[in-house]
């Protein structure tokens, strides 16, 4: 759940929208993890939410989440260059850098939380290979916490106004982000 959960954060502009603000540092240590959106909650209601519906007790939910986000802050380092062996099951910090990175080949890749073993199933799985240029594809060049939380809706905003059609209004809200450049 949390990888699909986290890769339509990837590849659906509005919920990019929200989860831009984890992406938007420069520089990957320790801090990034803790560069949470405000709005985290309506990006991962409506999956775990399904779940509590499907029986699963919120409970286990919040558990499971809660030891998902303890294994999330250390892999935010450059610190930690390989785990050997263990680089084929885990995501690790590694995996992770890849993840933050706004190199070409980096995009969109290495999604999952504690098994990177859903990215090599679904095909998002990358190795780190070459130095990670960290920030985003376009980066806002502001520390205003405000900027960095609003910006991305501000550029929604702008390419709807600007669409000619309501196919177009659409798209630039629910695909992915730069789908028409």
């Amino acid at each position: 759940v949390y990888y699909w959960s986290h890769r339509l954060q990837h590849e659906s502009r509005v919920m990019w929208a929200i989860h831009v603000v984890h992406h938007s540092s420069e520089r990957y240590n320790l801090s990034t993890a803790l560069r949470q959106p405000w709005a985290d909650s309506l990006g991962i209601f409506p999956p775990y939410g399904i779940m509590s519906l499907f029986g699963v007790r919120p409970a286990h939910i919040e558990t499971a989440r809660q030891l998902n986000l303890i294994y999330q802050f250390w892999i935010h380092t450059d610190a930690i260059r390989s785990l050997g062996p263990l680089e084929e099951v885990f995501n690790t910090a590694s995996h992770h850098r890849v993840h933050h990175g706004r190199n070409q080949r980096y995009i969109d890749r290495n999604h999952g939380s504690i098994l990177i073993l859903w990215d090599r199933l679904f095909g998002t799985f990358e190795r780190e290979d070459e130095r990670v240029v960290y920030g985003l594809t376009t980066n806002i060049d502001t520390f205003n916490p405000v900027t960095i939380a609003t910006h991305e809706w501000r550029d929604i905003g702008r390419d709807i106004a600007g669409a000619t059609t309501w196919r177009e209004r659409w798209s630039f809200l629910l695909r992915g982000p730069g789908w028409a450049d």
